[in-house]
């Protein structure tokens, strides 16, 4: 790893979006748009470079609200890009998540076929997202964008998607999300785990040095510094599926919530298992500056508290001892909630569509979201558990099941089905402010 400098990130030309961990509670809306016109496409930029919000701006009136402006392949490329520019874009980024479909495990029910149309096509070029503590606020930044697109009939609306905090604040499988936020070099934002040294800003931020001294910027300099790589997805869940799962394989209501916590490696409370390893502790989990405050090596290396094949120690093993560098496929996620959520203790499924859309943040899409997908959540070799998979987002066959390491004898559960199902999703780049200006200045 490279050695501490100090780097000042150039905040007010970075988009708030990559680097804020998203308010509690929240409301969010994602706008698709398709370019017809290039032209006009351009003067999308040129609108959104004003309704995008900076980094900088975290102390305004708008408190926790924020627009963020992304943009695929075939957007800039609808935009006009030059072809040179283009190439320097990160591979994975240049097919788009559709091609990237058989690494990523999103076959079968989560194949690209089954999508929810546009997402995943060639007509994905914009998108708009916006974020707020709560709908009136959201409705206001809505309303701030809405000039960055409206009255350009060469740009088309083609996809929304309403996102919003349950009244539990938790995702629909009924655990508090939003816990984990790395903290970034150079951001001023403090991150969620005071034991976690912050990251390079090169691994979220383009322009900038990574972990191991790399710097990626795609060309011109003007086009990719201060911008950032995003992959977005939709992602259904099979609620009943999984409350009928716990049930079937536990003894009892409070074995139910512990076999919950095992699975993900925290209670529903967001309480962690490596720091409440007996039982639930809701006033650690409400509290953000404990729940997400504790390491694996010295207290917990072979899994007997938070198994190693659990989501949260997947999805960011922290000092355990796996293949590959921890630090090198760090991300910063974003999950909201869309649907109306299952009543409860609900059992059999409703037939409404209900999940998160998730934002995974970074400037390496391949070493990061799509090693953690791939290796992390679709491969238990890392850690020593052959070909099992992530126990709630992982592409399970109904095959192989869940076991919980216990002394004196190991605890297995049946076989998990699939839980979770992508219905979309894209590979999108993040421009900075100065680069959304760069684009509406195109010229043929």
């Amino acid at each position: 790893m490279s050695a501490s400098t100090h780097v000042t990130l150039e905040l007010d030309d970075i988009q708030r979006g990559i680097l804020s961990p998203r308010p509690t509670p929240y409301a969010a809306t994602y706008l698709v748009f398709r370019i017809d016109d290039r032209s006009q496409g351009r003067e999308l930029m040129r609108r959104a470079s004003a309704a995008a919000t900076s980094a900088a701006d975290t102390s305004s009136p708008r408190g926790d609200t924020w627009v963020s402006v992304a943009v695929t392949y075939w957007g800039l490329e609808a935009l006009g890009v030059p072809r040179s520019s283009l190439e320097s874009f990160a591979w994975e980024f240049r097919q788009g998540m559709a091609a990237r479909a058989r690494a990523l495990l999103d076959e079968g029910a989560s194949s690209p076929l089954h999508w929810e149309a546009p997402l995943g096509t060639r007509d994905v070029h914009v998108v708009i997202t916006a974020v707020a503590p709560d709908l009136p606020r959201l409705e206001e930044a809505i309303d701030r964008a809405r000039p960055a697109y409206d009255r350009l009939p060469g740009v088309t609306a083609i996809w929304r998607q309403d996102c919003y905090a349950l009244p539990t604040e938790k995702e629909h499988f009924g655990y508090l999300d939003g816990v984990s936020h790395p903290a970034v070099e150079g951001s001023g934002i403090p991150g969620s785990n005071r034991l976690e040294a912050p990251l390079k800003s090169g691994e979220f931020v383009l322009g900038y040095p990574d972990e191991i001294g790399g710097l990626q910027t795609p060309q011109p300099a003007v086009l990719g510094r201060n911008g950032s790589y995003a992959a977005f997805r939709k992602l259904h869940q099979d609620v009943a599926a999984f409350r009928r799962y716990l049930r079937d394989n536990s003894t009892g209501e409070r074995d139910e919530e512990l076999i919950a916590a095992k699975i993900m490696g925290r209670w529903r409370s967001g309480a962690p298992l490596a720091l409440a390893p007996e039982h639930d502790d809701p006033a650690l989990g409400a509290d953000p500056h404990r729940r997400n405050t504790f390491l694996y090596e010295q207290d917990d290396p072979t899994g007997f508290t938070t198994p190693g094949s659990c989501h949260i120690r997947r999805a960011n093993p922290r000092d355990a001892s796996v293949a590959g560098e921890v630090r090198l496929h760090r991300m910063i996620r974003r999950g909201a909630v869309y649907g109306p959520p299952l009543p409860e203790g609900v059992l059999e499924d409703d037939g409404a569509d209900r999940g998160l859309m998730f934002a995974f943040i970074g400037a390496h899409l391949g070493r990061q979201f799509e090693f953690v997908q791939s290796q992390w959540m679709n491969d238990g070799v890392f850690f020593g558990a052959g070909i099992t998979k992530d126990p709630v987002v992982g592409a399970a066959d109904g095959e192989t099941g869940y076991t919980i390491p216990r002394r004196p004898v190991r605890r297995r559960l049946a076989p998990l089905p699939r839980f979770v199902v992508t219905r979309g999703g894209e590979y999108c780049f993040l421009p900075s402010l100065s680069a959304l200006r760069w684009l509406g200045d195109l010229h043929d």
